[in-house]
């Protein structure tokens, strides 16, 4: 382990994004000791300017009240259009087609009520068997409201026996299998159980080639990875900003649009008045007139309190960059995988289930627990590290790049070792 803690102590050294730590406000224990903190894939830590950016709206309150709306700096009436170049930017689309919105799963309904138009003879989501049930559901309904049987419309893709992952090949195949049944193909960037990286340009491709629709949950891969939504003609997709984009605990989701789609009215949607024409909102006229582009599916005014939060933390992320994010966490988590072959080297008590390939994950490893279970997560939280248990038996270990070290990297597997071997 020696020459693992020397790695580490060199890696760290040369880390250029090292010091965007210092940006980020750290859990600490109650003597005041900072925690090592690897559930960046459920809930990001709080930039340090997040307090000052809503401070800034909350003094606006005060002082402006509703003429807040209006007034510089930063007038709400437009405030969601600040963080349009920076989800563009992470996203691969361009501006007009993402904004910040409402939460994921809403979001993933209007995109369906859009996107998902059944027939009698094309009516299959294609999803796979272990998404997210907040999507699981949002599909059941979305089949059942529309009048199919779940049982028939929902294709559900499982990998194959003894693997853990979805290969490209069986989704290409079930893609042929139901080529002429099929209205929408919606799955994960990146699976939040297996942290598997999904090829969505491959997948949209063949999608399309079947004459369906392909849409994303991304919730566990934007700020993860870099994306091209636009280039990879991505129909829609849709995001929480509380991971990786360290927006807050349950803030504003988000959506992209492919520009395909940006002036057509003859999409069915749900309305409201925020997603009318800008020109004219305020006429309280009959008759919606879609906005051009994503901001034409907005329903209402946006909460700015959260949005200062997000800005703030797109900020950061802007700063830093994707491509130096991505190119950090290649690297760190690789160094994981590393120290946890020489932590289990037999796999006696775990194993790992995220994909071996970089180019096939983002920043996590999911290590399946075969001895010892959820006693190894209470050891790791008596030994102040903060990880997150997934039932039936897994561990997610997520170093980010933002704000995780090379060092704690290391610390984690020493002390999961002694916990291991005690």
């Amino acid at each position: 382990m020696e020459e693992l803690h020397s790695k580490a102590l060199a890696y760290d050294q040369l880390d250029s994004l090292k010091d965007f730590r210092n940006q980020f406000l750290i859990p600490t224990t109650s003597d005041g000791k900072e925690v090592i903190y690897f559930c960046g894939n459920s809930l990001g830590l709080q930039p340090k300017q997040v307090s000052a950016y809503i401070t800034l709206e909350l003094e606006k309150w005060h002082t402006q009240a509703v003429e807040g709306h209006f007034q510089e700096p930063y007038p709400w009436f437009a405030y969601h259009k600040l963080l349009k170049k920076p989800l563009a930017h992470l996203t691969g689309a361009y501006e007009h087609e993402v904004v910040a919105m409402n939460n994921l799963t809403t979001n993933l309904h209007l995109m369906m009520i859009s996107f998902y138009q059944p027939s009698p003879q094309r009516f299959k989501i294609m999803i796979e068997a272990g998404a997210f049930p907040s999507d699981q559901y949002a599909v059941e309904s979305q089949v059942r409201f529309h009048g199919f049987d779940p049982e028939e419309a929902i294709v559900a893709l499982k990998p194959e026996p003894g693997e853990e992952t979805l290969r490209t090949e069986k989704i290409r195949q079930a893609l042929e299998t139901h080529a002429d049944s099929l209205a929408l193909v919606l799955l994960p960037g990146i699976q939040y159980y297996t942290g598997q990286l999904f090829d969505m340009q491959t997948i949209t491709a063949a999608t399309h080639q079947v004459g369906a629709k392909a849409g994303f949950d991304l919730a566990h891969a934007i700020g993860n990875v870099p994306l091209q939504l636009h280039d990879w003609n991505v129909d829609f997709a849709v995001w929480c900003s509380y991971k990786y984009l360290n927006a807050g605990p349950g803030n504003n989701g988000g959506i992209f649009v492919h520009e395909r789609f940006a002036r057509d009215t003859s999409l069915p949607r749900l309305a409201g008045w925020w997603g009318h024409n800008e020109a004219e909102r305020f006429q309280m006229k009959k008759g919606f007139q879609p906005m051009p582009g994503a901001d034409g599916w907005q329903l209402s005014n946006v909460n700015i309190l959260s949005m200062a939060a997000q800005r703030a933390a797109l900020d950061v992320l802007q700063e830093a960059g994707i491509q130096n994010l991505r190119q950090k966490s290649i690297q760190l988590t690789g160094f994981l995988e590393e120290c946890m072959q020489h932590t289990d080297p037999e796999q006696k008590y775990m194993k790992m289930i995220t994909p071996a390939q970089p180019e096939a994950r983002g920043c996590q490893l999911s290590l399946y627990v075969l001895e010892k279970g959820r006693y190894l997560l209470e050891q790791l939280t008596a030994h102040n590290i903060m990880v997150d248990w997934r039932e039936p038996n897994v561990i997610r270990v997520t170093p980010v790049p933002l704000y995780n070290s090379y060092s704690e990297v290391f610390q984690f597997a020493t002390i999961l070792k002694a916990v291991l071997t005690s």
